[in-house]
């Protein structure tokens, strides 16, 4: 027997897992496999905005009280005269749909996002979430990630010897890499063997050796389940392996 939802009222959503990205239409954040689903709307959830509590708190900002809300607020100051709109204060994406709102900060967080751990062990190095990094993050190869309309560069994953760092929102667009065109929506291969390339051709500037592809593997696998709303999350296990190549 499926749940209903009060952002869709009409059918009961049943939980299903297809390993294809989707669209939640909930918070408008892409997902990949489980999901709760209406079939003949083509409605999907994420697990996370499915049972979203009306008020919830993270630990990384301090005193947060934040609110579910089914549409963003609206903005209340502007960097930008082109895109004026919030952004997630993890990420750095747009939000678009369900976010956790703090109104005494003006802080946001997309569902998935407010389930990002503050710490997070792998393989021996503890990593914690920080808003600056000192060290290049693993995917762009850059300190600083590039700001959003918001001005907000999103969290970073930095280990605790100062060494290792992963972009939140950099570690989620490797992960759908090559999905962006509708042409690749129901080929697993095409966005595989893009990703691969990408890995490998990182891999090989690399002088930290195995130990460091082990650590950021590791450490990839779990926040990109995280991120994408499913802890068994087939295609990131996929990629995990090819970040071993």
């Amino acid at each position: 027997m499926g749940e209903t939802h009060p952002s869709h009222p009409e059918h009961e959503l049943e939980f299903k897992n297809f390993k294809k990205i989707y669209t939640c239409d909930g918070c408008k954040q892409r997902g990949f496999g489980s999901r709760y689903r209406c079939d003949l709307c083509d409605f999907d959830l994420h697990t996370e905005c499915m049972v979203a509590k009306p008020t919830a708190h993270h630990d990384f900002l301090e005193n947060s009280a934040f609110k579910l809300l089914y549409e963003p607020p609206p903005v209340k100051k502007c960097f930008c005269e082109d895109d004026c709109r919030r952004c997630c204060d993890a990420c750095g994406q747009p939000v678009k749909g369900f976010v956790y709102h703090d109104e005494k900060n003006n802080w946001d967080l997309h569902p998935c996002c407010q389930k990002l751990p503050c710490e997070e062990p792998s393989d021996g190095v503890l990593f914690k979430l920080s808003e600056k990094a000192l060290s290049e993050c693993y995917f762009c190869n850059k300190t600083k990630r590039e700001c959003t309309a918001s001005q907000i560069e999103g969290w970073s994953y930095v280990s605790k010897c100062k060494k290792f760092n992963i972009h939140v929102n950099c570690l989620t667009k490797k992960i759908l890499e090559g999905r962006e065109n509708r042409a690749y929506q129901d080929d697993n291969s095409l966005a595989l063997q893009k990703l691969e390339f990408s890995l490998q051709r990182q891999n090989r500037n690399r002088r930290n050796g195995n130990k460091f592809v082990r650590i950021m593997k590791i450490l990839f696998k779990t926040i990109a389940a995280i991120l994408l709303g499913d802890p068994t999350i087939g295609l990131t296990c996929l990629v995990v392996e090819l970040l071993a190549k």
